[in-house]
């Protein structure tokens, strides 16, 4: 079964996730962002959201998760939550 690690940026509005979007892709640290921005209590460890599988997030964040080029930095996604950027860092 395919595991995953990322991490993400959860936000209230499209415009504000697409303002820290190019935030990071202009050197922002995408933790960084994600301490000072993010509204999920993954925020405070810059977005990290540890380890998972196929089936344990909202299918929109495996849409992402389980597709993207490692390292590259996904969004806005929207969820039930909010819009999320996210990075995937690892995935087996």
């Amino acid at each position: 079964m395919s595991r995953a690690c990322a991490r993400h940026i959860l936000v209230d509005t499209e415009e504000k996730c697409n303002e820290l979007k190019a935030q990071i892709e202009a050197g922002a640290s995408f933790a960084d962002v994600a301490k000072e921005h993010s509204s999920c209590p993954s925020g405070r460890s810059g977005g990290d959201l540890g380890e998972f599988g196929p089936g344990q997030m909202v299918p929109e964040f495996d849409t992402v998760v389980f597709s993207a080029e490692v390292g590259s930095v996904e969004g806005p996604v929207k969820t039930q939550f909010g819009y999320h950027l996210l990075e995937v860092t690892s995935r087996r």
